[in-house]
């Protein structure tokens, strides 16, 4: 049993931290629950950002993870607009920015990542744009709207996920979209080249031009505004804005400079935990967007950057701070809307990692469920307009199976048959 008079600490504003605290108090932790995080808005889920809410179809209260006063309620101390500078583990207790020192008991770090800039000159400019934060898409809905009224070029670097969600919502306020991608394909870090090109072939009908193959050098412009983007290949590209969607660091500064172990890059960076999420110091634990976590299912590190797991993670690390038997083994998930297409993802397959895709379904009708496979075993699925198979695909992807591929491909064949 946790004493009453012990204090947990959460940093990070984010959804793992809001969950992390909520389950504190719901598994009957009685002591004291500081979270801390650097926005001044309370704890918000990210999806919105670049779907809903960002479209105006959604409205900004919907975004936050609890009503305000719940905080108070639930008696959780929160600071927020505040930053943690530095960690003293012998001492066990945090510094903030303006020299407040709180000692904590137990520390969860869910610091979450940043997007990655854009390191070419024009930077500068009013017109450059990120989306990371609520107050990013605050900026980002007037932008696009002002763009769809006057006909203006939007340039998007990256064809990940939040770049062609953007793609997505800029064309539907009427905005001219251009979307300089390196690889072949959009998603290629995810989805590899085999399903990539749907995304390619559905943007493209959509209105938005792609130059692949190419990376921003320059943005030009005059009197602080965006004029255009120029590339590697020697193209320009006409543009009033500029968005940069090449992804995201985590935020291990202050772990690293603490002392924790990090994950190497190959494992994405971020702070490594083990399986319940707990940090190379055994009062400290990490969950989120930041965390490294050595997954059981997998048999790697893996850092995911997806809602589900700062849903999952958070709540995990709690339990697992409470002294419970915790395995963080979720099959990663995320999902995605673009235009009339939307998508579930569950499981791991970069590049590299699997030798088959096996597709059911129609492609053409952007109707199927694609899977990944390595030695016949399923090691991620995505299913494309077709609903309710999150759970069979997990399954697969949980069980090690080496389904028949022909069964595996044949929409009449039950998902739940391969498991039998």
């Amino acid at each position: 049993m946790v004493d009453a008079d012990q204090t947990f600490v959460i940093v990070g504003g984010g959804l793992a931290g809001a969950k992390a605290a909520e389950t504190l108090r719901s598994e009957g932790f009685t002591g004291r629950v500081i979270l801390i995080g650097d926005e001044r808005d309370h704890p918000y889920e990210r999806p919105p950002l670049s779907k809903g809410y960002l479209l105006g179809k959604e409205e900004r209260d919907s975004v936050f993870v609890h009503e305000p006063g719940w905080y108070a309620q639930a008696d959780i101390e929160l600071h927020l607009g505040q930053t943690v500078v530095a960690i003293d583990r012998a001492a066990k207790a945090v510094r903030l920015g303006e020299g407040t020192v709180i000692h904590y008991d137990k520390l969860l770090l869910v610091t979450g990542a940043e997007p990655r800039r854009l390191d070419v000159p024009g930077t500068e400019l009013a017109g450059v744009h990120h989306l990371r934060r609520l107050a990013h898409a605050d900026r980002l809905r007037h932008v696009l709207a002002a763009l769809g009224r006057d006909n203006g070029h939007l340039v998007i670097a990256g064809a990940g996920w939040i770049g062609l969600e953007i793609a997505a919502a800029a064309r539907e306020y009427g905005a001219e979209v251009t979307v300089v991608e390196p690889e072949a394909t959009p998603l290629h870090a995810v989805l590899g080249p085999e399903v990539g090109q749907m995304f390619a072939d559905l943007h493209a009908e959509h209105g938005v031009r792609f130059h692949f193959g190419a990376r921003l050098t320059e943005i030009t412009g005059q009197d602080g505004m965006v004029l255009a983007a120029r590339t590697d290949d020697g193209e320009e590209h006409p543009a009033h804005d500029v968005l940069a969607a090449i992804g995201a660091a985590p935020r291990t500064a202050l772990a690293e400079s603490a002392g924790l172990e990090l994950a190497d890059r190959a494992h994405g960076g971020g702070i490594a935990v083990d399986a319940s999420l707990r940090t190379s110091d055994p009062d400290i634990y990490a969950a989120g967007d930041v965390a490294a976590t050595a997954h059981p299912l997998y048999g790697d590190r893996l850092r995911v950057e997806h809602w589900a797991n700062a849903l999952n993670g958070g709540p995990a690390a709690a339990r697992a701070m409470l002294g419970k038997d915790v395995t963080y083994d979720r099959v990663p998930y995320f999902f995605s809307d673009q235009y009339d297409v939307g998508l579930e993802y569950s499981g791991w397959a970069p590049p590299g990692s699997y030798d088959q895709v096996v597709v059911r379904g129609d492609t053409g009708k952007r109707e199927f469920i694609a899977f990944w496979l390595r030695d016949g075993r399923v090691l991620a699925g995505m299913n494309v307009n077709v609903w309710d198979v999150t759970e069979p695909v997990q399954e697969l992807i949980r069980s090690g199976r080496r389904p028949d591929p022909d069964a595996l491909a044949d929409p009449s064949t039950p998902l739940a048959s391969l498991l039998a």
